[in-house]
């Protein structure tokens, strides 16, 4: 598609409408299309050192920890991540910051120039992330951390080579492209690893042969949770990692555990100069919307989580259940939900009614939402109040809050999103 480009002088939102048109599908895995216009950028390799993290769940927090621990540590990182919350710039972060609108717009310059070079289209997400490793490229970074959209073998993020690779966990999600088993999706995620690299899999699971198969093939250091190394809560405060070789106390943060341990495991493999006090810092202020976040709003407690698959509700459960045992005030939950129409909304309910009294229910505004009919039929015998929007839904939950309750937000990013919008 020959599609008009804009200049360099318009806008951020013009280049992403343009980048949202010029390849028709929306997902489309494979590289073949990717791999000669990332050449012709000369961002196939890079002099920094790169962690690549791929994985059902937790990337996110994840690269977010590893980011902080290595900028404390006087790195100068450089953190791709997907998708944004508010602004399309929290992709692409150079030492905590933002990239500013012109520096994308400069980039996606040179990306539509080089594809147009090639002849070939890209997707809004190969586009996109090109451009993210041009600006990494230019600024020089020290260490790219680098979180895989979705699967990971045919992920453009791929046409990086990593010198660390994470897989985080494997659920079935995304079972139209990945593959409808655990050992299917395992496999695609397993194709971020490269010939003698250190790999992390930090799921709490079993180890899928299709990682241990590859690991084996690639002569690759494959380090596993409960098998290389181990985390275990001490107490409100703090926690400990242990390797055969040494254990570290370690302050809990401001993000689940088991992301947290799985990035320190990945710096502490590394082979980057990083200081216990940098990993305690780095661990410390490490932060991410939406990933079991806590708030007081009007004095009342409001939980943000993003879990949207029955293994990512499972985790917010546990953390759920972790929260309410030290803060006992608390004996009920207020859901303020909605969901897409793709995703399992019946497990996901399912897993979170026994801690659920009430439900606020509402349909989210976005094409792929799910019907209110449909919602209510999974939430079929548990008290729920139906509204227009999901910002009334939250409005109301919060008017009647009483002292023993608090509200979680949840279900999708975009029921997150809802109401940010409408409480800031």
């Amino acid at each position: 598609m020959n599609t008009i480009a804009p200049q360099a002088t318009d806008s951020l939102l013009t280049w992403l409408n343009y980048w949202g048109h010029v390849h028709v599908t929306g997902i489309d895995l494979g590289l073949e299309r990717v791999i000669p216009v990332a050449e012709k950028l000369n961002v196939t390799t890079t002099s920094a050192k790169v962690i690549t993290v791929a994985g059902t769940n937790g990337k996110g927090s994840t690269t977010t920890t590893i980011a902080a621990i290595l900028q404390q540590a006087g790195y100068k990182v450089a953190l791709y991540q997907s998708p944004h919350i508010y602004r399309f710039n929290e992709r692409v972060k150079i030492s905590g910051l933002e990239a500013s609108d012109q520096e994308l717009i400069d980039a996606f310059v040179q990306v539509d120039q080089a594809r147009r070079e090639c002849g070939l289209s890209l997707s809004f997400f190969e586009a996109t992330t090109l451009a993210a490793f041009l600006i990494f490229q230019q600024k020089q970074c020290d260490v790219w951390v680098l979180e895989i959209g979705l699967g990971g073998r045919l992920d453009v993020v791929n046409v990086i080579e990593p010198d660390v690779a994470v897989i985080t966990n494997i659920g079935l999600d995304h079972v139209d492209w990945l593959g409808d088993t655990i050992e299917k999706i395992a496999f695609e995620k397993a194709g971020i690893i490269r010939p003698n690299i250190p790999v992390i899999f930090a799921g709490q699971q079993q180890l899928p042969q299709a990682i241990q198969d590859k690991a084996q093939a690639c002569n690759a250091q494959l380090y596993v949770l409960n098998r290389d190394y181990f985390y275990q809560e001490q107490s409100e405060d703090t926690w400990l990692f242990a390797t055969p070789a040494s254990t570290l106390l370690l302050p809990k943060g401001h993000l689940a555990l088991d992301n947290i341990s799985t990035a320190v495991a990945a710096v502490l493999v590394s082979g980057l100069n990083v200081s216990d006090q940098a990993i305690r810092l780095g661990i410390q202020t490490a932060k991410i919307a939406g990933r079991f976040e806590v708030r007081q709003i009007q004095n009342k407690t409001v939980i943000f989580d993003a879990g949207h698959n029955p293994h990512g509700v499972e985790f917010l459960l546990k953390q759920l259940q972790n929260f309410m045992q030290y803060n006992k005030q608390y004996s009920e939950v207020v859901a303020v939900f909605s969901m897409l129409a793709d995703k399992d909304i019946d497990s996901v309910v399912e897993l979170l009614n026994p801690v659920v009294s009430t439900w606020h229910i509402a349909e989210l505004t976005v094409p792929r939402a799910a019907k209110l009919e449909k919602i209510q039929q999974a939430l079929n015998n548990t008290t729920t109040q139906q509204f227009a929007n999901v910002k009334e839904a939250f409005q109301t939950a919060l008017d009647h809050l009483q002292d023993q309750q608090l509200i979680l937000v949840c279900g999708s990013f975009h029921t997150l999103e809802a109401v940010w919008e409408y409480i800031e």
